[in-house]
This record gives structure tokens, sequence and C-alpha cells, in this order.
């Protein structure tokens, strides 16, 4: 069996190095390699829509380009109007929560004084019926004259 190879390196249009080899040991394809150019070599990969953004001269006078910074700016009105619709939401809720709370600390301060005047009552009561009730063993007995020596 003979190993030999054979290496091409080619350079696509996004700056990616491509390695063709070709072995012809066994009949197998080996599938290319993509290498990064970057002279550092490593770091992070450039995604396809920053690529190429750098060198590239923008014609601010283009449809292309005045399309765009109109979407962009439509995209950014409508952000800013979204997040300003939010917060007077959160402030208009804040301000209902505020009313509500109110509402309910006067509730308890008047269930508050109510179970106090009805407590105040009840042990009214209950010591004015401690005071008509005798105890068992000191009933006064009464004599029916009529009875008397008969």
């Amino acid at each position: 069996m003979s190993k030999t190879s054979q290496q091409n390196t080619t350079t696509d249009p996004n700056g990616v190095s491509v390695i063709h080899t070709q072995a012809h040991t066994s009949g197998l394809q080996q599938v290319p390699q993509l290498v990064p150019v970057s002279p550092g070599g490593g770091g992070k990969a450039v995604p396809p829509s920053k690529q190429g953004k750098k060198n590239s001269f923008v014609d601010r006078n283009s449809d292309e380009y005045r399309q765009r910074r109109q979407r962009n700016n439509m995209a950014v009105r409508k952000s800013r109007l979204k997040s300003k619709q939010k917060a007077q939401d959160t402030l208009q809720r804040v301000n209902q929560l505020k009313e509500e709370n109110e509402r309910l600390e006067a509730k308890i301060k008047l269930l508050t004084k109510e179970l106090s005047v009805l407590k105040d009552l009840f042990l009214e009561h209950a010591h004015n019926l401690a005071d008509n009730v005798q105890p068992v063993g000191t009933e006064t007995t009464t004599t029916n004259p009529e009875n008397n020596g008969q």
C-alpha cells in the first residue's frame, strides 16, 4: 500500500483557508479542513454578517443605505415608545397598589376598633352574668309561714 497524499490550500472570500487533501491509500476521500487565516491563530470566529464590514465602504447616498437607516430609525422609535408605555403602565400599577394599600390599612384600623368595642361589650356582659349568678351552696331558703307547725 502506498501512502501518498497531496495538499492544496485555498482562501475563500470570507478569509478562511481551506486545505484540500487527497490520499491514495485506500481509496477513501477525506473531508476538507477549515483553518482560520488570522495571524494570531485562533480567537473567536466572526459571523458571516460581520465579515467584510470593516473594509467595505458604505455609500451613504445609496438607496439601500437609506432604506436600512429608515428601518432602523423606525425600529428605534418603536422600541422607545414601547419602553415608555411599559414605564407608564408600571407607574400606573404602582399608584393603584398604593391606593389599595391605603384602603386596606384604613379597613384594618376600623376592624381593630370594632373588635376592641366588641371585646369590651363581651367582657362587661360576662362580668354582669358572673355577678348575678350565685354559687350553688349558698341558696337562701324561704320558709312558708302557713306551713309552720303542720
